[in-house]
């Protein structure tokens, strides 16, 4: 798979761009605050409809042209999947919201003309993201690993955003029993719908996250075995919410080393234990006003020689342990769709030192498509150089580009 044209219109600091894209690598050159990473979003947001920068859609509309009582962001890219040739089209529409002078923002999304909902566009166009910010998949909360599970998954696994999309809406709509239940009384029974909704569609979601984290883990641990020349040895721990391998009765907590392997549990059972199991809490849940068991609030840890790097590793090691997890993912997309991703990567070279950077630019030789943005051609090795086309950037332009 590869991106063979983007065309913007009142995107970000763009207010039109066109630019064909090959096979292969390209550079984004160019001083900080001219567009590279606003073009790199765009492509992203192709692929995953919400953007790595952006608090809200709204942010996503070029300035000058938001301030029209009628604005339309667009990003259009025409790609090639399979050798078959497909256009997605995004419009964020901000718009008047009745007579009251407010204004609303929506989006519309095309997949060859047809408009579609959202969640049935994600993964047809695909791609992986690397930036520096990326650190905090590690180091920061346990909310941002499960956006960096959601938002893998979401692209390789069929139906995995709807069902993500729906567990949320019944989470909502629970959690809003709950509080009127805690602060109002009345029939407990009111719970059964929304407990039977919330185990179906987070079972779903916790039997997803278990393939994934087992097949990335096995590809991760393999190029980080490389890139640490065989001195670390790195595993990655789901620790989900509702766990379906309970503990026996008068069992002591597992350690975090422990390699617990819930690959073998079935759907239905994850469903089944699932549903027990908020039932039991379900007078806890209703004096707390909100539901405390699910994928909502699984954990994901790293542990390299038994050290959790998110806590205790170096910031080398957490460097070294996200570009392990970002080829992972590369080829872990490829192994499940039979398609390579386009590989999106932002200012990420002049995190790394010498050596990781030789290894990622090694690696690159193997995707289909890669696009990088740098402010500094020096950090390239004259291998990829002669190799990759190079762009131009300045003041939302593409002033050049040559092979």
């Amino acid at each position: 798979m590869h991106l063979t044209h983007l065309s913007l219109t009142n995107f970000r600091n763009f207010a039109r761009l066109d630019v064909d894209f090959s096979q292969g690598s390209h550079v984004l050159v160019g001083d900080n605050a001219q567009g590279k990473t606003s073009l790199l979003e765009a492509i992203y947001y192709a692929s995953t409809l919400v953007s790595f920068h952006a608090d809200n859609d709204r942010q996503l509309i070029n300035f000058i042209a938001s301030r029209e009582p009628l604005a339309v962001g667009r990003i259009v890219s025409d790609f090639k999947r399979g050798g078959n040739s497909h256009r997605l089209e995004a419009r964020i529409i901000q718009e008047s919201n009745g007579s009251n002078g407010s204004q609303k923002v929506r989006k519309e999304i095309l997949l060859d003309g047809v408009k579609h909902k959202l969640n049935q566009v994600i993964g047809r166009f695909i791609t992986v993201l690397f930036i520096p910010q990326m650190l905090q998949i590690a180091e920061g909360a346990p909310e941002e690993r499960r956006r960096y599970l959601n938002l893998a998954l979401s692209q390789t696994e069929p139906g995995y955003a709807q069902i993500l999309a729906d567990y949320h809406r019944v989470l909502t709509q629970r959690n809003a029993l709950l509080k009127q239940l805690f602060e109002r009384a009345g029939d407990e029974k009111q719970l059964e719908f929304w407990d039977e909704k919330l185990s179906y569609f987070g079972a779903r979601i916790i039997h997803a996250r278990i393939s994934a984290i087992r097949e990335i883990e096995k590809l991760a641990a393999s190029i980080h075995l490389e890139l640490t020349r065989s001195g670390e040895v790195l595993r990655l721990v789901y620790q989900p919410s509702y766990d379906p391998m309970p503990m026996a009765d008068r069992q002591y907590t597992l350690p975090l080393d422990v390699n617990l392997d819930r690959s073998g549990v079935a759907l239905e059972q994850i469903e089944t234990g699932f549903r027990e199991a908020i039932i039991k809490l379900r007078s806890e849940e209703i004096n707390r006003g909100v539901s405390t068991l699910g994928p909502h609030r699984d954990e994901l840890r790293f542990l390299a020689n038994g050290i959790d790097l998110g806590s205790y590793g170096s910031r080398g090691q957490v460097r070294t342990l996200i570009l392990a997890l970002k080829l992972a993912e590369v080829a872990w997309m490829h192994q499940k769709t039979g398609h390579w991703p386009v590989f999106l990567l932002d200012e990420v070279l002049a995190e790394l030192d010498m050596q990781r950077r030789n290894d990622l630019l090694s690696h690159l030789m193997a995707c289909e498509q890669a696009i990088l943005t740098t402010t500094d051609l020096d950090l390239f090795n004259s291998n990829l150089l002669e190799k990759a086309k190079l762009y131009r950037i300045q003041n939302g332009q593409i002033l050049s580009g040559k092979d």
